[in-house]
């Protein structure tokens, strides 16, 4: 519907994972390619996650989970949005993910999954290629 403007993220750090290296240096990267992102801090419940993405507008949510704890709130915050009439923000994450729960978590509405070694311009590029674009028929 001609939404313009830079693609809008919001970061996050779900549950009671503590280390957020990477998701500070994913939201920069982000940042440095000209998208607007809002970085959450640690110990995010995922409906603070969902109301901060409603409240500012924004195209995506980005989790970053290396708890163990990715089904739980994956599923939650997938499950809140589609509450909150909101399917439209596309949720995409990384961390330590094992590969055998990236299909069942894609199927449940991922859009994708980041695992260890991923760059920051592959994460930049699928953002940009994916977000906001209308979905393929």
């Amino acid at each position: 519907m001609g939404v313009t403007g830079p693609i809008r993220v919001v970061v996050a750090k779900p549950g009671l994972d503590g280390h957020d290296r990477g998701a500070k240096v994913i939201a920069r990267a982000l940042r440095d390619a000209g998208m607007e992102v809002i970085y959450t801090g640690l110990h995010q419940t995922p409906e603070q996650i969902v109301d901060t993405a409603i409240q500012e507008d924004a195209d995506a949510i980005g989790l970053s989970i290396l708890s163990g704890a990715h089904n739980t709130l994956f599923s939650k915050v997938i499950e809140l949005l589609k509450e909150r009439e909101a399917e439209d923000i596309k949720v995409f994450g990384g961390g330590i993910i094992p590969e055998a729960d990236i299909a069942p978590l894609k199927k449940q509405g991922v859009a994708e999954i980041f695992t260890p070694g991923a760059t920051t311009a592959s994460i930049v590029d699928w953002v940009n290629a994916h977000v906001r674009q209308p979905a393929e028929a």
